[in-house]
């Protein structure tokens, strides 16, 4: 198959561009499962943006909104990258009205949340399924539009680049191999023009907030590609993830608590009641999300309870009912009133704030490819992503890509000469015979960076996950090359190359800084304000 655009992922970022591109040319849209599969789907918080005057909070401005951006970074944002951005945030919410995104209003203005690290109320929002609502109106947008094709159920094996083909003069995307999950069957999807846009990586964690798609297969596709890859030690845990260990299934395991709670006057209590926050930082359960996480992390590791609470049972009845109808109804169907009982929580793997080095218009430095949203870096998250920064970056950086490919690499203008791509080949590759094999491995990359690799880290222990890490890759390329590709295989060898990216990274920032904190170099050091930059070749 041959398309103008090959979009990887079907979240805000990968729409967002998708809707725009199929105005210039042919677009493939891909994703490796059920469109609503996706990060952005799971968004419960909102998208954060100044609205023009009249319209935004009183005292806010787009400074203040880039001076809170830059104090959650922790001096590791990049702040051309973070104006830019929020700068032109406001415009892009005109594109998802246009594609029928319905926030709240009260009357003829939104209404306007606050989350933690926020000095304004500037996040849109509709409920608490924001991204549901983001993700419905796109997909429903994207089923309609002309010049554009869909395909779920496809699942991209590798990019297929000039330097892979044996053509060094000049590195370029030309597309990618594409296991179509229904048949088997492996496919050539030829393209100058590869939008990444795969989200994130919480699933290579034990306990996360993200759906099961999440492995990491943006990240690891950029990887073997021969991207650069930039700050990957920084994984931004959620505080407040629902504790509920007896229950089963996905939403019970990975049930988020959004932030947006905290904004509107929940507070974080231990056992006996105590708010403990307030001696960690004076903003308390609004801290910036990573002074919050330890903050728990701190809370249960000195008390050796199981979870701390989220209290809001000092809010007047019924308002839990109303401003967040998702949360309270999940929880009344796990067998808890919050408006009677605090809500027991955890930190939770949530976002990666590194990724495939990129610029603010999502160029990488392979030709023709682009990533964007989670899976890309801008700087402007920085060591620690401010909340509901994510949608807004997304957003933004989707059309800035297009405007930037059009620019340099327009339909028409194709590549002189492209190499030939060989077909898929299968080999004398078997089916998976074991898939216990797969399974075993899946689980033990997950614990061992729970363990070694979350919220408090050591030399020691990043030391033990590499070490353990180098076998696991081993054993799962000898399973990847000595049977026929499938979805499992596929998604185990994502997570495995991301697992090992995110240790690499950790191991060389010797100091605490952001999401990346260490007992061995607990305070920050000037000689590593820079990013942790990896390349494969």
């Amino acid at each position: 198959m041959t398309a103008d655009f090959l979009v990887i992922g079907t979240g805000i970022a990968g729409l967002s561009f998708a809707l725009r591109a199929a105005r210039y040319g042919s677009v493939v849209v891909v994703t490796k499962g059920d469109a609503y599969e996706s990060n952005t789907a799971w968004a419960q918080g909102g998208i954060a943006s100044v609205l023009p005057e009249g319209q935004r909070d009183a005292g806010d401005s787009e400074e203040e909104h880039v001076a809170d951006t830059l104090d959650a970074g922790a001096g590791l944002c990049k702040e051309a990258a973070v104006r830019t951005i929020i700068q032109e945030g406001a415009s892009t919410i005109h594109d998802l009205l246009d594609y029928g995104v319905s926030f709240d209003r009260a009357n003829d203005h939104f209404q306007l949340g606050k989350e933690g690290g926020h000095s304004h109320r500037r996040i849109l929002h509709a409920k608490d399924t924001t991204g549901r609502e983001v993700a419905r109106a796109l997909i429903e947008t994207a089923r309609n539009t002309p010049n554009l094709t869909l395909l779920e159920n496809h699942f991209v094996i590798d990019l297929i680049t000039s330097v892979k083909l044996g053509a060094v003069a000049e590195d370029r995307v030309l597309g990618a191999y594409v296991l179509e999950r229904k048949t088997g069957e492996v496919k050539v999807f030829q393209s100058d023009r590869v939008i990444l846009a795969a989200g994130g990586c919480g699933k290579v964690y034990l306990y996360t907030t993200n759906p099961d798609s999440a492995t990491g297969d943006g990240v690891a596709l950029g990887w073997r590609a021969g991207a650069t890859i930039a700050n990957m030690e920084f994984i931004q845990f959620h505080p407040t993830c629902f504790f509920n260990p007896g229950a089963t299934g996905p939403e019970a395991r990975s049930f988020l608590v959004s932030e947006a709670v905290r904004g509107e006057g929940g507070i974080l209590i231990n056992a006996k009641g105590e708010d403990f926050t307030k001696v960690v930082d004076p903003r308390g359960s609004l801290a910036p999300r990573d002074i919050v996480a330890r903050a728990i992390d701190r809370e249960l590791k000195r008390t050796g309870a199981p979870c701390v609470y989220l209290d809001v049972t000092h809010k007047p009845k019924g308002f839990m009912a109303e401003r967040f109808p998702y949360i309270h109804a999940t929880l009344l169907k796990f067998g808890l009133d919050c408006e009677k009982q605090p809500i027991p929580v955890v930190p939770a793997a949530h976002y990666q704030c590194g990724g495939i080095q990129t610029d603010v218009n999502g160029k990488t430095t392979i030709r023709g490819l682009f990533a964007i949203g989670e899976v890309g870096c801008t700087g402007l998250h920085g060591a620690n992503r401010l909340a509901s920064n994510s949608l807004l970056e997304g957003n933004v950086v989707a059309r800035r890509a297009l405007d930037e490919m059009m620019r340099l690499y327009p339909p028409g203008k194709e590549s002189l000469n492209p190499p030939t791509i060989p077909e898929w080949e299968h080999g004398d590759t078997a089916e998976p015979d074991e898939l216990v094999v797969i399974y075993h491995n899946w689980d033990e990359i997950r614990r061992l960076m729970w363990d070694y690799v979350s919220i408090v880290r050591t030399d020691n222990r990043l030391r033990r996950a590499a070490a353990r890490l180098k076998n696991l890759k081993r054993e799962v390329r000898e399973f990847y090359w000595g049977h026929r590709v499938n979805p499992d295989i596929l998604e185990l060898r994502n997570l495995v190359a991301v697992a090992g990216l995110i240790v690499e990274c950790a191991l060389r920032r010797k100091e605490s800084r952001g999401l990346h904190y260490t007992l061995d170099h607990p305070e920050s050091d000037e000689h590593y304000r820079a990013d942790t930059l990896l390349r494969k070749f």
